[in-house]
């Protein structure tokens, strides 16, 4: 007989191990090339230590003379509290019912859900690791009163069944609304909710936010790169090789072989730093193979953690993600990122061990899985941008 207990034990036993694999190693493929550690995590913070420049002990003199003085390497430090990502299944109680005697369709409903939670925190994470930390999703151009209906600037970070918030600034104006249908030639959204005047009076001034989630996702790349501001508590305009390198585009420019190496050289000649992966988005990479088609008939491709295929630019990977932002390109060296997790992905569990809980006021039991993580990189000024590429 299925009960309580038997489908919690079926979410501890059979399914937690499969979903954290899942999670960490398939999400999405930048996400796969970053190590995962639980090192530098400290209570809620993640705190670390980070050599810059170089070792000051070193000189040349007489033979009679004094040695150099010793003087070790200069260190900031970074510190980052720690995400909390969430990922939440529901079973009604009349599912549960229908199911207690036939342990076959109890399986088959576990795993729907577990598969449905799984495709949703990987779109979740592999758009996350792109932004900029604020949750941001898009934002709205105008609305329809009385409808669902909302055109933004871009669905590219959107999905059916997503739950959404929209702000006008700092302030909450539509909290909760469902995603139902998505309109991507158009870039509209249809939503949950018979949308107000207020709302499509002020659409243009709203934003779009992961449902809760505002200001509090990880450190993405676009925050890594950012030109000025701070880093993981840093201000970058006291440390000027805190800045990544950004190529920005010029209208007469053509983006080719040679402008890439110009990029990655710079890299190395700022940082010393090698750029070991490269990624963009599908636009530009099939741009990018039309350019190499040119010099030659057999275009390499190298295989990459999680088998996936890249394309070869002298010998580093060149991947394509949906979720980068148009026209853009990132020349990083994946050694200098890392997950920092206070642990891996559990159940929230109460204080008696429960993670199946009746949803308040609600006939249907929730699970939460959770991770507190954070995403850190250790040379943010020895990676490499290119932005408006046509």
């Amino acid at each position: 007989m299925v009960t309580i207990t038997t489908a919690q034990n079926a979410l501890k036993d059979l399914y937690l191990d499969v979903v954290s694999e899942q999670l960490n190693t398939k999400t999405n493929v930048l996400l796969n090339q970053f190590k995962k550690t639980t090192n530098d995590v400290y209570g809620r913070e993640v705190q670390r230590l980070v050599p810059y420049g170089v070792n000051g002990g070193v000189g040349a003199g007489d033979e009679g003379g004094l040695l150099p003085s010793s003087e070790g390497n200069p260190y900031l430090t970074f510190s980052s509290s720690l995400k909390n990502l969430y990922g939440t299944i529901e079973i009604s109680d009349k599912a549960m019912k229908s199911s207690v005697d036939d342990a076959g369709a109890f399986v088959n409903l576990l795993t729907a859900e577990m598969e449905g939670l799984l495709t949703a925190s990987k779109f979740n994470l592999g758009r996350m690791i792109y932004g900029d930390g604020s949750g941001l999703l898009a934002n709205v151009v105008s609305a329809v009163k009385g409808s669902g209906k909302i055109v933004v600037s871009s669905t590219k970070n959107l999905i059916e069944g997503l739950v959404v918030d929209f702000y006008n600034g700092s302030n909450l104006v539509l909290g909760g609304a469902r995603i139902v249908l998505i309109d991507h030639p158009n870039n509209a959204i249809y939503t949950d909710q018979a949308l107000t005047t207020t709302f499509a009076t002020t659409a243009s001034n709203l934003t779009v936010y992961v449902q809760n989630s505002k200001g509090e996702e990880l450190t993405g790349l676009e925050n890594i790169f950012a030109q000025s501001g701070s880093i993981y508590g840093v201000d970058k305009s006291n440390y000027p090789f805190l800045i990544s390198y950004l190529k920005t585009m010029g209208q007469n420019e053509t983006f080719d072989e040679s402008l890439l190496q110009a990029v990655l050289d710079e890299v190395e000649m700022r940082s010393g730093n090698k750029i070991n992966f490269i990624v963009t988005t599908n636009a530009v990479k099939r741009k990018f193979a039309s350019v190499l088609r040119t010099y030659t008939k057999n275009i390499e491709s190298l295989e990459i953690t999680g088998g996936y295929k890249a394309l070869s630019f002298n010998g580093i990977p060149l991947y394509g993600d949906k979720f980068v932002p148009n026209g853009t390109l990132y020349a990083l060296n994946t050694n200098d990122f890392a997950i920092h997790e206070l642990c891996d992905w559990e159940w929230l569990a109460n204080e008696d061990g429960s993670i199946l809980k009746q949803k308040q006021g609600y006939a249907s039991f929730v699970a939460t899985l959770v991770k507190y993580a954070e995403l850190m990189c250790s040379k943010p000024g020895a990676q490499g941008k290119i932005s408006g590429i046509n």
